[in-house]
């Protein structure tokens, strides 16, 4: 099978079982999640050991799964989120790597390869849950429209960067990180990703989820969603040239791996919730 036919089943496999997840929310959604940030923390902890860090992956791995469905937990009421949870974690990971690496084995970098692993993965990812219960959405067509916008707009931005770049040509971006990227493809994924954003609150976010954005607010979401999606995809590359990996695995066939795929999404999602609480308005008839 060739690369382009197995991008296209892997993809029509995947998108549908995340759209009903999406659309199902609650504990379905969050303990999809957290399958998912378990197996980005293992990318990550695959990329950092092939860098010579020393992470304590057996721990990192099942933390990095649990934040996403401890938000859950927290959202139905099992417990008060407080600072007390996070310092535990801390100080587990900390003693952990006394006997696991040793004065030897760089033990703070260890430690701190682990924690960010854990946040870059779990952390980010379970801003996606955090999307589709937000309380502006009202039911579960509202929620899935919330959470498919900074989606939609993400995929525009890597379309538009692509063709302009591909069409356009022109100065690197940062060639020292991602070779590949230009400064006219930055701006057509900018430019791409606010058209998409004007036509998708106009046509899906408002008769849909029955809330709305004024044209500046528009325009901020978009441009600001780009931006990240960009930087996220930056960050995943500069991770692994330190690293000199190609690819952060190839679980998924002929897309690498989930980190591959979701590095956008990974800055995309917080910053998408950050701006819902101050642009999202209600529909008016």
């Amino acid at each position: 099978m060739s690369d382009l036919a197995k991008r296209i089943v892997s993809a029509l496999v995947a998108a549908p079982l995340a759209l009903i997840m999406i659309y199902l929310g609650g504990l379905p959604l969050a303990t999809f999640l957290a399958a998912v940030s378990a197996g980005c923390a293992w990318e990550f902890y695959r990329i950092a050991a092939a860098g010579g860090a020393e992470p304590l992956d057996p721990l990192g791995i099942p933390l990095a799964g649990a934040i996403p469905l401890a938000v859950y937990a927290a959202g139905i009421g099992l417990y008060r989120p407080s600072l007390v949870l996070p310092a535990v974690v801390m100080l587990v990971i900390l003693a952990a790597v006394i006997w696991a690496r040793g004065p030897q084995r760089r033990p703070v970098g260890a430690a701190s390869m682990t924690v960010m692993g854990i946040l870059y993965t779990g952390g980010l990812l379970s801003f996606g849950y955090a999307l589709r219960e937000h309380p502006y959405a009202v039911g579960n067509r509202a929620g899935t429209a919330l959470v498919a916008f900074p989606l939609v707009l993400t995929w525009a931005s890597d379309i538009g960067a692509f063709f302009v770049g591909r069409a356009v040509g022109g100065p690197k971006l940062i060639p020292s990180v991602s070779p590949g990227k230009t400064i006219s493809g930055a701006l057509g994924g900018l430019a791409a990703t606010v058209l998409v954003s004007w036509l998708y609150v106009r046509f899906a976010l408002a008769p849909v989820a029955l809330l709305t954005m004024t044209i500046p607010a528009t325009i901020l979401f978009g441009a600001s969603i780009s931006v990240s999606a960009q930087i996220g995809d930056l960050v995943e590359s500069l991770l692994k040239r330190e690293a000199n990996v190609k690819d952060s695995s190839h679980l998924i066939p002929g897309h690498g791996g989930l980190l591959d795929r979701l590095d956008s999404l990974l800055f995309v999602l917080p910053v998408a919730y950050l701006l819902f609480g101050w642009l999202l308005l209600p529909s008016v008839p």
